[in-house]
């Protein structure tokens, strides 16, 4: 008989330990993989659907009147005949449906006969539903008050759909102008905060309290930011629904990402930048300037994209203190003092896309205007962010250390 082979001293062994960190780590794979094709779905379907009001397959293949123009009512006007014996179609599928569902388990014939109508009136109604699509006459507010006469009523049936027509032109702008305003506030204050909590400071109870407090007010809701901006900036201050409430509004929710993200990054920075620094006789502000700020944009850079990231989706604050439903004028049209510009009211994108899912009647043409919306905020955040990366990379390459 031949000696048994020792196994290899350094070969795994089976054991339950190894099959539980096996299982677990197929577990953490498959949920993220999981986490992932659901993400993907989602953006893919709102690209899918949104692509379709923001482009076109003609030239100039970009629907401008969609990116430019204010929301609007639509003005629908579809063929009687085909509108009516839609009606009547649908009440009878519902009918038959009805009819089939009383039926006991034992009236299997009847039930047959009942889903056989029943198929048959819904590929009908397909067919009636594809002629009232291309025979239909839509206009937007402007369009329809620009007809001399509306179509005859014994001809055409007659409905109009709130937001569903024209754009989102104001709503793109506000948005911007809501972001840029916000993160440029939120950016001078939280690294102000970061260079005294970094660089100045002294470690101490106060100090560990003062952190303390900047990650729980990370963790707070969006609707307690939106009260206390109405609260302070609408009501206290008394600057109304406006721009610049919404700016302070949003630039208090990025503040304890940007602080937090910008002191890590200074503090991070070598003692002997600053030490160099002190010893050629700078002051401690130069040092900071010069030697410690430069080195930490990168970072100062990432919180800034996190900050984009947290208010750029936010309806709550903006809804109590920044946005209108709807507004025909632009920001700077119609001022009579230059101040005018940040007291006033805008349209944001958050805001319209939950007014348009939300609060009106759900019908085929606010479809559209959904997923349109939904498609140009993902841009516009995805820009936003897009630019912060590209200029951190910049001034990544430019300092290094």
């Amino acid at each position: 008989m031949s000696a048994q082979k020792a196994p290899h001293p350094f070969s795994k062994r089976k054991s339950r330990q190894a099959a539980f960190e096996s299982f677990t780590t197929l577990f953490f794979r498959l949920a993220t993989y999981a986490v992932i094709i659901a993400a993907g779905y989602i953006f893919f379907n709102i690209a899918y659907n949104g692509s379709k009001a923001v482009f076109m397959t003609k030239a100039p293949f970009i629907n401008i009147a969609f990116l430019t123009q204010k929301p609007q009512t639509l003005h629908v006007y579809e063929p009687k005949e085909i509108y009516d014996e839609l009606a009547s179609i649908k009440a009878e599928i519902l009918s038959s449906k009805a009819k089939k569902a009383a039926l006991g388990s034992g009236a299997k014939t009847e039930a047959a006969a009942y889903s056989s109508q029943i198929e048959t009136l819904e590929e009908r109604y397909e067919t009636l539903d594809e002629e009232r699509k291309e025979g239909r006459l839509m206009y937007s507010d402007s369009e329809y008050r620009a007809l001399p006469e509306p179509p005859s009523e014994e001809l055409y049936a007659y409905n109009n759909y709130a937001y569903s027509g024209g754009g989102i032109g104001p709503a793109i702008i506000g948005t911007c102008l809501l972001v840029a305003g916000s993160i440029a506030i939120a950016l001078t204050l939280g690294v102000l905060c970061a260079v005294y909590l970094s660089e100045y400071s002294r470690p101490g109870r106060v100090l560990q309290l003062i952190r303390l407090s900047i990650l729980n007010l990370s963790g707070v809701p969006s609707i307690v930011f939106g009260l206390f901006g109405f609260g302070m900036f609408v009501l206290f201050f008394g600057w109304g629904v406006s721009m610049i409430a919404g700016w302070f509004t949003l630039a208090i929710m990025a503040l304890p990402v940007i602080i937090t993200a910008s002191e890590e990054s200074m503090r991070a920075i070598p003692k002997g930048f600053r030490e160099g620094s002190l010893a050629l006789g700078a002051s401690k502000w130069t040092t900071i300037r010069t030697n410690v700020l430069p080195y930490a944009l990168p970072g100062i850079l990432t919180s800034s994209i996190m900050g984009i990231a947290r208010v750029a989706g936010e309806t709550a604050p903006i809804m109590f203190t920044a946005a209108f439903a709807l507004r025909d004028q632009l920001p700077w049209e119609g001022l009579t003092k230059p101040t005018d510009f940040f007291f006033q009211g805008v349209m944001a994108l958050p805001y319209h896309i939950y007014v348009v899912s939300a609060k009106i009647p759900q019908n085929e043409y606010t479809r559209n205007m959904q997923y349109g919306a939904a498609f140009v905020f993902l841009f516009i955040v995805g820009f936003f962010a897009l630019s912060s990366i590209i200029l951190r990379v910049k001034i990544r390459k430019k300092y290094k250390w």
